[in-house]
């Protein structure tokens, strides 16, 4: 695993060997989304919720180009431990780090974000739950984007606020944008 670009662009991230709930995001399905994330949003002013964190990668990557407002949610502690680790050995002090189930932390929020990422386990059965909420919650300000990792078995095409997808092999990223 690799953060692409910006200040730290190229370096190495080494991840716990046992991570049984975690998938990194792959460097090629990354490497896409942030072409697509950089041609349509100003990373720099951005307010980010990372939401199922596991490695901390999408967050690291948006820290590396300069995003200074960012919210990791993950509740797994070895996982947690670990984005708090990687992230002081990177100098990003604007790591806001929750140890939370992330559908309570969205029950709770109470703010909104520019950019919401979610990366859940491929095998979470209430997947579908989490555009649904995020809009319900008015977690989004207007023109915010929610992005949602996912299988080919899972299609949101139907859902309100849903504007496109892009398939890398099994790794889809689903588009939902706030009005």
């Amino acid at each position: 695993m690799r953060i692409i670009s910006g200040i730290h662009g190229g370096r190495r991230i080494s991840p716990p060997a046992n991570m049984p709930h975690t998938r990194p995001t792959t460097d090629i399905a990354k490497e896409g989304l942030f072409n697509i994330i950089q041609n349509n949003l100003e990373i720099e002013e951005l307010k980010t919720l990372d939401l199922f964190g596991g490695t901390g990668c999408i967050s690291y990557e948006l820290a590396s180009r300069g995003c200074t407002d960012l919210t990791i949610v993950e509740k797994d502690p070895a996982m947690y431990e670990f984005i708090k680790k990687t992230a002081a050995a990177l100098n990003f002090e604007n790591f806001k780090l929750v140890k939370s189930d992330v559908f309570k932390f969205i029950e709770t929020a109470g703010q909104q974000y520019d950019f919401i990422f979610a990366g859940p386990p491929y095998a979470l059965a209430i997947i579908d739950e989490l555009p649904r909420n995020i809009f319900e919650k008015k977690l989004l300000k207007p023109g915010g984007w929610f992005v949602l990792e996912h299988t080919p078995r899972n299609d949101y095409k139907k859902f309100a606020h849903y504007r496109n997808e892009r398939n890398y092999g099994t790794t889809i990223f689903s588009i939902f944008i706030q009005e």
